[in-house]
């Protein structure tokens, strides 16, 4: 699913070229707010703190972007080194913002957003997935994260993890074998 980005655009967006920059941030934000998404979970049934977490991903590549030099590995590493610092000060905000409650107002309209069941049973099930992913070696979840939600190949996650490409295809078999095993039956429980 993922795309190579082309070390001619890196090179123009790191110059100032206006289009480039769009067409770069156009190309890395699907997979950033995958990841995001697939890193921070749902909030309140909803997905709005990690696309806030992707787009303050999108801004700080951009900002970075002027000082950013090819140094042999994909500029993809270079953009999940920044998500990867982004999503942990993000988990750690949400740890400490987990004490306080805020009492909103009921809203003034009704809801366009699936009903209640609907989505307890998508918060049931992400809460499951993420419970089994929580219970792999970090180094295991990270693969099957950048690898499945975000969509990067074996080789571009390897360059990531300082692995080789082979040495992230077997991680990635073991982490989703051992997840089949854990899960057993219990996401069948929620499709039927």
């Amino acid at each position: 699913m993922t795309t190579t980005i082309e070390p001619q655009l890196v090179r123009r967006a790191a110059q100032g070229d206006r289009t480039a920059v769009a067409m770069l941030l156009a190309d890395v934000r699907p997979g950033l707010v995958r990841y995001c998404r697939a890193k921070l979970g749902r909030i309140g049934g909803a997905y709005t703190t990690a696309d806030d977490v992707a787009q303050e991903i999108c801004l700080a590549v951009l900002g970075a972007l002027p000082r950013y030099r090819e140094q042999g590995a994909p500029f993809s590493a270079f953009v999940y080194a920044i998500a990867g610092n982004k999503v942990a000060d993000a988990q750690r905000a949400a740890v400490r913002a987990a004490s306080v409650t805020a009492d909103d107002p009921p809203p003034e309209t009704p809801d366009a957003e699936p009903g209640p069941e609907q989505r307890a049973v998508a918060t049931d099930l992400a809460r499951r997935l993420s419970g089994l992913l929580d219970r792999l070696p970090d180094a295991q979840r990270e693969i099957v994260v950048l690898r499945v939600a975000v969509g990067l190949t074996a080789e571009e996650v390897g360059t990531i993890l300082g692995m080789s490409a082979a040495a992230v295809r077997v991680a990635q078999s073991r982490a989703l074998a051992r997840l089949r095993t854990l899960a057993g039956d219990t996401l069948d429980e929620v499709a039927a």
